[in-house]
């Protein structure tokens, strides 16, 4: 199959495996995963690897957290459980035994249905949420009375990554839905408890492109509803309708700069990079919310400003500096309080706060433990942790530096450096480099069995910070999107060459893994530097990109990547596409390449058409194996159970190990 773009012929010789209806396709991928599986079941270590993983990914972990009055609800992931439940816990912290309101995975025979989002009424008396099946995230919003333990009638489809903003009264919400059978044209709409969802007003549809991404607020008093839209992936825009006079105003609109929202009081508060490239945060009257009567309150610093939440009167800020988050404390009039807290190497997931509240709660991710939650009070700035369960005193004691290399063009690229706390570094420590490098998404401190696993044996972990993310703020992001996209392979190279070269490790003794844009990230790099590293993770990837945004909900990145029917655009995009830069007879790394049948992000074909290819082209495959596996009933990695993730996990540490000569 050969296409022509823009007076380019591209050649596309495994078109025929985007056909994800063919008999021939499924006997293909059949094949793979049975090729696979004789692979990897060969392995003797396989067993140990996901031994230490079912036990690590039994921990207990937080996920995210929301506050009502003296009620706290808890996304968390109870020990041994397949799937993440919605708790009910006490806002007060008093000894109130924890009640569980949804466990998706209750009555179901794989555990693979999924909580994806949640949202209580501003009385904590009612909570909507989603779920969906076998990681499609394709939610049915569901509304549950929080003290009967019962369902209300009220059933709603096509509300995908839903966001709902509850009436004061809990009689009705706003919500985010998708029309029928369509992936884009997101819209905000009104519900009505006990009404048809078909009879639901439409109040936003006023997007700039069908790919525009609306989520909705509303203040406390009911009040104000607030449209938040994200317009491709540097620009956030704010419409503003005061309920009273049936009248919009805009906040903010058609700036590139990024902006979130919350209500303090009869302002609007703004985390905004608007003039202030790694961030500020302002207050605007909502009676006057445009960016004239926008008041900076916290200024912009060396620190990137991610969040912020009104507290008790305060101001609670998360600052990322060198990708290491920290929560500071500021009063309105722009003062300093001071630090709410020293975590040490860490990420803040979350704040979630009440407007009634002296305090708010954060989700607090390490390398060295699951993600806990934390209570910070405002009002004297002291902490508490929230247990969520026993702790794990057979964790290993792991060993966290943050360093710099210089990339290609001289710029300094952070990188994280873990192992276990008694292993040096040396040429002959086995080693995982991870990057992703893309849409404004910091590579922060987080809690991975995986890491936890690989290193408790001895080997080491490396994430860099590639440009693309936003660890030096959103020119970092610009800096590694579009025509520059070249720079995030750039630092991805160096940051192995610095590996080696430091002697931290050896060629023979690197692997590189990466997922999504992350996927992209390692593809690019395996057929840039085929010398670069022994073997490679290449997870959900894109890798076709010259057909990339035909499939699922791609028209999302073009933002961020660039359009393949722009002439300019697709010639950034065709001098990298991995997919198309495979070359026959080169000797390649050893790749395991994973994806997944309902993956409704990422298309497998991705993942399909680059191991064909491969398979194609590689020398030395009897060494060097090109292996894939497509998993059945799971997706992009979002609702996947815990079993599926350790088998996964497993399969990976046991086909680096082989590759690298261990650890194990």
């Amino acid at each position: 199959m050969v296409d022509v773009y823009h007076g380019v012929s591209v050649h596309d010789p495994y078109r025929w495996l985007e056909d994800v209806e063919s008999q021939t396709t499924a006997q293909w991928v059949a094949l793979q995963n049975e090729r696979t599986r004789q692979a990897l079941d060969a392995r003797p270590d396989r067993g140990l690897w996901h031994e230490r993983l079912v036990a690590l990914m039994g921990q207990p972990v937080v996920l995210s957290a929301k506050v009502r009055g003296n009620r706290l609800f808890v996304v968390e992931r109870g020990a041994g459980a397949e799937q993440y439940s919605l708790v009910l816990r006490s806002a007060t912290l008093r000894d109130v035994e924890p009640r569980v309101l949804v466990d998706p995975a209750r009555g179901t025979i794989d555990a693979a249905t999924a909580l994806d989002w949640f949202e209580p009424s501003s009385d904590g008396r009612l909570v909507a949420y989603g779920t969906s099946d076998a990681g499609s995230e394709h939610s049915t919003l569901a509304v549950l009375n929080v003290d009967a333990g019962t369902h209300l009638v009220d059933s709603i489809p096509n509300t995908r990554a839903a966001s709902v903003a509850w009436l004061a009264d809990s009689s009705g919400f706003y919500y985010t839905a998708y029309p029928a059978d369509d992936q884009y044209n997101r819209r905000v709409l009104f519900h009505l408890l006990g009404s048809d969802p078909a009879d639901d007003v439409v109040i936003w549809s006023d997007a700039a492109a069908p790919q525009s991404w609306p989520d909705v607020q509303i203040s406390p008093d009911g009040r104000y509803v607030l449209v938040v839209v994200s317009v491709g992936w540097a620009r956030v825009d704010g419409f503003l309708l005061d309920r009273h006079a049936d009248s919009w105003a805009t906040v903010v609109s058609g700036v590139d700069a990024t902006n979130g929202f919350a209500f303090m009081g009869d302002q609007l508060l703004i985390a905004t990079t608007l003039d202030a490239s790694r961030g500020r945060v302002s207050l605007a009257p909502l009676a006057t919310p445009g960016t004239d009567h926008w008041r900076t309150v916290v200024p912009e610093g060396a620190g990137v400003i991610s969040h912020a939440v009104a507290c008790a009167g305060e101001i609670l800020v998360v600052v990322t500096e060198r990708a290491i988050d920290r929560l500071e404390r500021w009063r309105p009039d722009g003062s300093f309080v001071g630090p709410a807290a020293d975590f040490g190497v860490v990420s803040i997931a979350g704040l979630a706060n009440d407007s009634a509240a002296t305090g708010a709660f954060i989700t607090v991710a390490g390398f060295g433990e699951p993600a806990s939650l934390y209570r910070c009070c405002a009002v004297d700035g002291t902490v508490r942790w929230v247990p969520v369960g026993p702790p794990d005193s057979t964790l290993p004691e792991l060993a966290v530096h943050k360093v710099s290399y210089p990339s290609l063009d001289g710029t300094s690229i952070g990188l994280f450096v873990i192992h276990r706390a008694d292993v040096v570094p040396s040429s002959d420590t086995p080693t995982i480099l991870n990057g992703y490098g893309g849409f404004a998404i910091s590579e922060t401190p987080v809690w991975s069995p995986t890491i936890a696993a690989w290193c408790a044996q001895g080997g080491l972990y490396a994430i860099a910070g590639l440009r693309g993310g936003l660890e030096e703020g959103e020119p970092w992001h610009h800096a590694g999107r579009r025509a520059l996209k070249q720079n995030v392979f750039d630092d991805f190279h160096t940051a192995a060459d610095w590996l080696v070269a430091s002697g931290r490790t050896s060629r023979d003794r690197l692997a590189i893994a990466g997922g999504s844009n992350g996927g992209l990230l390692v593809g690019a790099a395996l057929t840039q530097r085929p010398d670069l590293c022994r073997a490679v993770w290449c997870a959900v990837p894109l890798l076709d990109m010259v057909r990339f945004p035909q499939f699922l909900i791609a028209q999302l990145w073009t933002d961020e990547y660039g359009d393949p029917q722009v002439a300019e655009e697709f010639g950034w995009l065709h001098a990298y596409s991995p997919y198309h830069h495979v070359a026959e007879g080169e000797r390649y790394p050893a790749v395991l390449l994973t994806t997944a049948e309902a993956d409704t992000r990422v298309d497998p074909l991705h993942a399909r058409k680059m191991a064909a290819m491969l398979q194609w082209a590689a020398s030395d495959q009897n060494e060097r194996p090109i292996l894939l596996t497509q998993q059945d009933r799971a997706g992009h990695g979002v609702g996947k159970p815990a079993s599926k993730r350790a088998a996964e996990a497993a399969d990976v540490l046991a086909f680096f190990s082989w590759q690298l000569g261990g650890p194990s």
